[in-house]
């Protein structure tokens, strides 16, 4: 069988979530024997159109980014050009569509051939915008910004009408998008996201990680891997860090992770003297992001919104490392079926300060009790969340075994 994957991020360097499942979809189905191919747009770090990635062929069409007008017409005119050049030549059996954009374009064109066409949802392709986007002032911009969310919101309209089935990463999305698209039940299934567990496994020497990573051996690490945007909630998890070094003084945050609050979250944590306690480590590489999960007591995860799985929590606990996180999303069910008790009550700094409080108390006090608790992270990340299981899923879903 003949795939064809169309995003609008890439393989060739896994930044986030989005990137994450697409990499893992595609490779380990190639890996399974299909031929799989990437349609996507061709990002500012690419030099080339064409590029081989662990068999996947990621094929890149231009843009123009200057506007978000000419952004829209060149992704719909190059996607869909690229599209039927490559269906001609490959005759794809399946398309597998993970943002709606290139996707609209190459629906278009593939609308009267017998193509099974599937929606993996991560989030509402308009509220990301929103939530990235913060609202113009001007009258003009206005327009714009308003014109830019309502095309965004009847473009993905359109793209899941036309994909059967849809596939959401949480119950959450799933309720999301019968609510807001009015998408028929029957129509969406769920697979949860997945982990590599042969990648994050928990550490054999936290102290030689933590001097590997110049980062203090006798202290209680709190980590969070975030971009560094506004939904990710980190303001107030530098509140609560101000709070928590008043009963617990060796408490130290790394924040890994680069966006537009850069500025502002390190001058926050300067105005409140948290020098000691928190650093920001910006980007963290792919090879290098096992590291600094398994060397932390513990990952915290403050997202105010538009959580729509979150496989940071899975990679933490898959590497033996207990989250905290806001009852958000997908976050509300996964550490909800593992243990409520490591869910925060509420997005706010005093309430993440008071359970941050009671996991460093427990940590110092009950530390037999606390590896126990890493241990059961671990199993059962690897019981419940294994790729093989997502992909397995999938493979079912564009292959229908025959009873």
């Amino acid at each position: 069988m003949r795939i064809l994957f169309i995003s609008d991020v890439s393989i060739d360097k896994v930044t986030g979530g989005a990137e994450r499942v697409l990499y893992e979809q595609s490779t380990r189905l190639a890996d399974r024997g299909y031929l799989v191919h990437i349609l996507t747009r061709q990002l500012p770090q690419h030099r080339s159109a064409h590029e081989i990635r662990r068999g996947v062929h990621e094929w890149r069409f231009p843009v123009i980014s200057s506007n978000q007008p000419m952004f829209f017409v060149s992704t719909l005119r190059n996607a869909g050009a690229l599209f039927r050049s490559l269906h001609n030549e490959f005759n794809y059996s399946c398309l597998i569509a993970h943002q709606p954009y290139a996707a609209f374009a190459a629906y278009r064109i593939a609308a009267q051939r017998s193509i099974k066409k599937i929606y993996i949802c991560h989030s509402l392709s308009f509220e990301e915008f929103i939530s990235r986007n913060p609202k113009p002032v001007g009258l003009a911009g206005k327009v714009m910004y308003a014109l830019n969310v309502v095309l965004r919101k009847k473009t993905e309209s359109a793209v899941l009408r036309a994909s059967d089935p849809i596939i959401a990463l949480s119950q959450y999305t799933r309720d999301k998008l019968q609510r807001v698209h009015a998408i028929n039940a029957n129509k969406i299934k769920l697979i949860p996201g997945g982990v590599d567990v042969g990648r994050f496994f928990p550490a054999g020497d936290k102290s030689a990680i933590r001097r590997q990573l110049s980062v203090p051996e006798n202290r209680i690490i709190l980590v969070t891997v975030r971009n560094l945007v506004n939904r990710m909630g980190l303001e107030n998890l530098i509140r609560a860090m101000d709070r928590v070094r008043q009963t617990f003084h060796e408490v130290f945050l790394v924040i890994g992770g680069d966006g537009p609050l850069m500025d502002s979250l390190t001058a926050q944590a300067a105005r409140l003297g948290l020098g000691n306690h928190i650093r920001f480590e910006g980007f963290i590489p792919e090879d290098q992001l096992p590291d600094y999960y398994r060397m932390a007591d513990l990952f915290v995860l403050p997202t105010l919104d538009l959580e729509g799985f979150g496989l940071v929590t899975l990679e933490a606990m898959a590497s033996g490392v207990p989250v905290l996180g806001t009852p958000v999303g997908g976050t509300n069910e996964i550490l909800g079926r593992f243990d409520p008790d490591f869910l925060f009550a509420d997005h706010t700094p005093a309430a993440m300060a008071d359970r941050i409080n009671a996991v460093c108390r427990m940590i110092k006090e009950s530390p037999l009790k606390w590896e126990d608790i890493s241990k059961r992270c671990r199993r059962f990340a690897a019981v419940n969340y294994g790729w093989d299981q997502h992909i397995s899923a999938l493979e079912n879903i564009i292959n229908p075994k025959t009873p």
